[in-house]
């Protein structure tokens, strides 16, 4: 078995590469502008580069590389390598894995981000030896992730786990998907900015006030950082996304029966201040024996989750594929 495998988080504005061991440690990483404006050639020609450099800084040759694996925005189909639909990219139908491949020289998969980065926390992260891993990212969308016994579920047509896109309110607002209600619709960044937004717009007081009536941006981190500081108004709208986020994850602890939740990207860095409510709400709406060996916790690799899962997910394809 190769010692190495690389690992891409390929994302609208950074792609981040690493080379990581079989325990999973990380010997190099790097981030680059993704330049996504230049064309599915041209980002693929730099994905390139990146292996390259991140390889030839830990002094890894091809032959110690297990592979490269890509965590790419999707839907896309894993076993084919082509990312079908990339809105933050602009690809459409890009056959991600055969451009890479001879620019790399060796084995290329593509895997979903979100996927990889819950096989990253299941791998070596925050749920290390679980049987059954729920992961969300909480960023511009959600999105969503689930290892099943140490293997990606995927689904039937590789778009499984849009965990996002689960409806808590057939009566609430558009989310991007064309739904109603979705839970990304209420929770992910810009919704919690919205949420924001509206409630000075309706009178509420904040000490972000002032810079959402003139106009100004204010994003979910401001937010949280308020809600940190003591602003009564962002508590309430940290705690309200902690609420609907909690309802959400009943109905996968509900569905999956996981044993560990977790929970990726900025707005965790909320703390306490989202996860309380969170895991509150969770029990409130989920069958007590579900609880029992349940842990709702937060992402161990972080930033690296991206990286180290891909790499994980390359072992596990170059293993299945010999």
């Amino acid at each position: 078995m190769k010692p190495y495998a690389v690992g891409i988080d390929l994302g609208g504005t950074n792609t981040k590469g690493g080379v990581v061991g079989r325990d999973g440690s990380v010997l190099v990483k790097k981030s680059i502008k993704t330049e996504a404006g230049g064309g599915a050639d041209h980002v693929i020609g730099r994905i390139a580069e990146l292996v390259a450099d991140v390889a030839a800084a830990a002094a890894v040759g091809q032959n110690d590389a297990a592979g490269v694996c890509v965590g790419s925005p999707g839907p896309l189909d894993s076993r084919a390598g082509v990312v079908h639909e990339a809105p933050n990219l602009r690809w459409r139908g890009v056959r991600l894995a055969d451009m890479l491949r001879p620019l790399v020289a060796m084995p290329v998969f593509v895997e979903n981000d979100a996927n990889v980065a819950a096989f990253g926390e299941a791998w070596v992260g925050a749920a290390r030896n679980s049987k059954c891993t729920i992961l969300l990212t909480l960023g511009t969308g959600i999105g969503g992730g689930i290892v099943i016994n140490g293997e990606l579920w995927r689904g039937v047509t590789d778009t499984g786990a849009e965990l996002g896109h689960m409806t808590i309110n057939f009566q609430g607002p558009v989310c991007s998907c064309g739904n109603r209600g979705c839970i990304e619709a209420y929770a992910s960044a810009p919704a919690v900015a919205r949420r924001m937004k509206e409630a000075v717009e309706s009178g509420r007081q904040s000490c972000l006030k002032a810079q959402l009536l003139a106009g100004e941006e204010v994003d979910s981190k401001m937010i949280y950082q308020a809600a940190v500081g003591g602003d009564p108004l962002s508590k309430e709208i940290i705690e309200e996304t902690g609420q609907l986020l909690g309802i959400a994850v009943a109905n996968y602890v509900n569905i999956f029966n996981p044993d560990y939740v977790v929970l990726h990207g900025g707005l965790v860095n909320a703390g306490e201040a989202l996860l309380g409510p969170l895991r509150e709400e969770t029990k409130k709406w989920c069958f007590r024996a579900s609880q029992r060996n349940l842990r709702v916790v937060p992402s161990e690799l972080k930033g690296d989750a991206g990286i180290v899962g891909a790499a994980g997910c390359a072992f596990a394809r170059a293993e299945d594929n010999s």
